[in-house]
């Protein structure tokens, strides 16, 4: 009899001992393998919350900068934040910038992927932002980027496949029409509509999928990202254990360390380890990562005076302003005021839990989930009872592997191989888990 979770196209394969999930996904992992250019994105929900913490928004606002950031038409009429608010955020593994042209050399040496034939449009980092009206707690909800799911519209002939490739599928469909039928269209045209044809695309398949409204978007390319970290570095992070990776450049101490913002990427996009160590890292790892420096920096952004600092929030918005788009309804006035009530709180960050692995009919490794108890959990995290606290749902606990987040955290050490100075021991950390645990911003969280 089928399974009711396995969704069409994907199954289990026969004869695979069926181990711990965790198990299943570091062997996975290690299947993947492969050239050093083809390793995934780096956070944009790190991008976001970056420019949302530091107010960029708002001096952009004030100085005239706004008018660089791109505006999309894929959606519109999203609500204000007088009301709940939900907030897609999307990560590209794209090499290229928000027009289409390539990036310096310097930064593909310091991306350590590639060159700008390398990458594509997959939405390799999927974040779902709820801020809730009358400035209660901000839930950031991370979707693994290989959940199998269905594709409204079926772009490119595929009704189903992973989540991070429904921007790919609908951009390549458009592509291939406009430039069939150009219609006086320049290339430039034609390449921003088919961008637009895949953020409707990742758009509508995250409500689908979640059975929730999406208000606004903010896209990022990787390269925002490093011109982020460039700007606020350097960057307290912690370990639970040391680490070394040759594919991202890894080389990290355990214990509470500064990152340059090469550094910082090697951080976020860690998600194996080739030291030899014993210790097993996995793509649900890089998003706890990724997760745990968002946190870092919104508590080392309280600490300095960086909210303050005009000059820095001008020379970080002029160098990702060609790298980020946003819908065109996003007020981004608004926004910034309500990023500075981020910055002061804090955030609840959850990755939602799969069932277990299995094959698309093309041979890729995928997730299978059960929708309804995901969209059940959405629901919960969004609409909390008054007096609830923040807590790992049934589907989470069930997978939990690790640590549980009350442990000590490991003490400062002397930095990594490639860091700088380490953060004083009296730095507030904590143990972080690992992801299947709920992570509260404030402090320093240690994490794998």
């Amino acid at each position: 009899m089928p399974d009711p979770h396995d969704a069409p196209g994907a199954s289990r394969r026969p004869g695979e001992p069926w181990r711990g999930l965790y198990r299943q996904l570091i062997d996975r992992d290690r299947r993947r393998r492969s050239r050093r250019r083809r390793i995934a994105v780096v956070s944009a929900a790190v991008v976001l919350a970056l420019v949302l913490a530091s107010g960029a928004f708002a001096a952009a606002a004030y100085f005239g900068l706004v008018c660089g950031i791109r505006r999309s038409d894929a959606l519109t009429g999203g609500s204000g934040f007088g009301q709940d608010v939900n907030i897609l955020v999307m990560g590209l593994d794209s090499r290229l910038d928000e027009n289409g042209k390539p990036l310096s050399q310097q930064d593909y040496q310091a991306l350590h992927s590639g060159n700008s034939s390398d990458g594509g449009y997959n939405s390799n980092v999927l974040m779902v932002l709820h801020v809730p009206k009358g400035g209660g707690q901000t839930t950031a909800v991370s979707i693994p980027r290989d959940d199998w799911v269905s594709i409204p519209g079926s772009p490119d002939g595929m009704s189903h496949g992973k989540v991070k490739q429904a921007y790919g599928f609908a951009m390549d469909q458009a592509m291939r029409t406009l430039q069939a039928s150009p219609g006086g269209r320049s290339a430039s045209e034609i390449y921003q509509q088919a961008r637009d044809a895949g953020r409707k695309a990742e758009i509508k398949t995250v409500e689908q999928f979640l059975n929730i409204r999406i208000d606004h978007f903010v896209e990022i390319t990787m390269a925002a990202f490093l011109d982020v970290a460039r700007a606020l570095a350097p960057i307290t992070v912690c370990l639970q254990e040391a680490t070394k990776d040759s594919y991202s450049g890894a080389d990290f101490k355990k214990g509470v360390q500064q990152l340059d913002a090469q550094q910082a990427v090697a951080f976020v996009r860690q998600r194996r380890d080739t030291s030899g160590s014993g210790l097993a890292l996995s793509d649900l790892d890089r998003e706890r990562r990724q997760q745990a420096f968002i946190a870092s920096l919104l508590h080392q952004l309280r600490q300095t005076s960086t909210l303050t600092d005009v000059g820095k929030i001008q020379g970080l918005l002029n160098a990702v302003k060609d790298k980020i788009a946003v819908d065109r309804s996003l007020n981004l006035v608004d926004f910034a005021f309500k990023a500075k009530q981020l910055a002061s709180g804090h955030i609840s960050f959850v990755t939602l839990p799969i069932l277990r692995f299995g094959w698309s009919s093309t041979g890729e490794s995928v997730n299978i989930v059960d929708r309804s108890a995901l969209q059940a959990e959405v629901a919960r995290l969004f609409s909390p009872p008054p007096t609830s606290t923040p807590n790992p749902s049934p589907s989470q606990a069930h997978i939990q592997q690790g640590p549980p987040p009350a442990q000590q955290a490991p003490a400062a050490q002397s930095p990594g191989a490639q860091g700088g100075p380490s953060q004083p021991s009296s730095a507030p950390t904590y143990n972080a888990g690992n992801w299947a645990s709920v992570l509260q911003s404030g402090g320093i969280p240690c994490v794998r």
